[in-house]
């Protein structure tokens, strides 16, 4: 048998929003992101999560998780799920971190924010509760929600858009965005239907609940676009296979050929 492509290379994860807090509740049946970190060292990979106080700043943990991709001189894969995504583009774009990197894999990240941030921070009350919220889950100040807003967003998108550009255009990245539909959503994943429907009204467009397709998909990088919720992509469950998705993306980043953005994996229905 010819070993795994992924034996002993260097991956790093990077969770979103409260994802240490949910990663937290394993022992009682939550996962996120746990069976893919289990499934990756399983395939010999050197497969750990970076901490970082996930409701921080983007820029704060895009310095932290930059540390660590410097931190050893082998090259690592990047995966990570939505905030997290915001935070691995930023690191990438300090000096030398992009070196360091042989792919990066962005699950359902809001590059250019979410009309979800936006209604929060629209209301000084519910703001304030989600701050108290993330500091009460050990997950940081809460700082980054505002990093999560549509105008703050297109702002920094707008400030480094040649630097992205010339970042896709090196490096190998996959963005994999996904919707979540009544006629298709199964399980946990039909929670995220009213959300999503409330996004489609305010003009978002397909989206997975909290993150729409168009906001998941950097220009330049390859797309998939999958049918499933946020936390589909990241957590067990019924009609999820987060393990398939990993194993397909990992498999897409480090093949020769580009994936098809029109055919997505098989397991994503």
């Amino acid at each position: 048998m010819s070993p795994s492509p992924l034996a002993g290379r260097r991956v790093l994860l990077a969770y979103g929003l409260a994802g240490e807090a949910i990663a937290r509740l394993a022992p009682i049946g939550f996962d996120y992101m746990g069976m893919q970190l289990v499934w990756l060292r399983a395939q010999g990979a050197v497969a750990e999560v970076v901490a970082l106080p996930t409701a921080a700043a983007i820029a704060e943990n895009a310095a932290l998780l930059a540390a660590a991709i410097l931190a050893e001189p082998a090259p690592c894969l990047l995966v990570a799920h939505s905030k997290g995504g915001l935070e691995a583009l930023d690191a990438l774009l300090h000096p030398g971190v992009a070196a360091r990197c042989a792919g990066f894999v962005a699950l359902q990240s809001p590059f250019l924010g979410s009309p979800v941030a936006d209604a929060v921070l629209r209301s000084p009350r519910i703001h304030g509760a989600a701050r108290r919220l993330a500091q009460l889950l050990r997950a940081g100040s809460g700082a980054g929600l505002v990093d999560l807003t549509t105008d703050a967003r297109a702002a920094w998108m707008e400030r480094h858009a040649g630097a992205v550009a010339a970042l896709t255009t090196s490096l190998p990245v996959l963005c994999v965005g996904s919707q979540v539909r009544r006629d298709t959503a199964t399980g946990p994943d039909r929670r995220y239907l009213p959300l999503a429907d409330w996004m489609e009204r305010h003009g978002a467009g397909p989206n997975d609940g909290l993150v729409s397709v168009a906001s998941a998909l950097l220009p330049g990088a390859r797309h998939w676009v999958l049918n499933a919720s946020h936390r589909a992509l990241v957590s067990a469950g019924e009609g999820r296979d987060p393990v398939g998705v990993l194993r397909q993306a990992l498999g897409a980043l480090l093949s020769p050929a580009p994936p098809s953005a029109a055919i997505p994996p098989p397991s994503a229905s």
